[in-house]
């Protein structure tokens, strides 16, 4: 195991123990990851109400992501670990989804003043739950640890 591994797993073993009194969040495990279960649950049902439209149901994208539509612009891409986005950090995504596509070079609505600050960051966090423990673990050692 390298140390990155090891420091971010006793990071997520440390902060599961923050919070308010004694009271732990019910977890959901994906491999090496943990996750809230009612972040999970907030954070899918926003991304279904909201995302799915474009992005599938279980975030595949549109075939054929990669070309230009008949619109001339990008289609939705998949967001399963199948694409590009977990090369971005959290708060690229989160600037993303806050702003919409940059330079109107696809259909992707800004979401600021739509939806919360949380429910983008719930939905964030059920995005890298689709991912395979492969792509996160690239994300976290090479991508999620550069946040800003």
């Amino acid at each position: 195991m390298n140390n990155k591994l090891i420091i971010a797993t006793l990071c997520t073993a440390l902060l599961a123990g923050c919070g308010e009194g004694d009271k732990q969040p019910e977890v959901q495990g994906k491999g090496l990851r943990q996750y809230d279960k009612n972040v999970l649950a907030r954070g899918e049902r926003v991304f279904l109400t909201n995302c799915a439209v474009c992005h599938g149901n279980g975030g595949e994208g549109k075939p054929g992501w990669q070309q230009p539509g008949p619109d001339g612009k990008l289609l939705p891409p998949p967001l399963d670990g199948n694409g590009r986005v977990w090369r971005l950090t959290s708060s690229q995504m989160k600037q993303f989804v806050h702003q919409g596509s940059p330079d109107g070079r696809a259909n992707m609505p800004a979401w600021q003043g739509k939806l919360s600050d949380q429910e983008i960051d719930e939905v964030i966090t059920w995005i890298t739950s689709l991912w395979s423990d492969a792509i996160y673990l690239q994300w976290v050692t090479k991508v999620g640890q550069a946040q800003n």
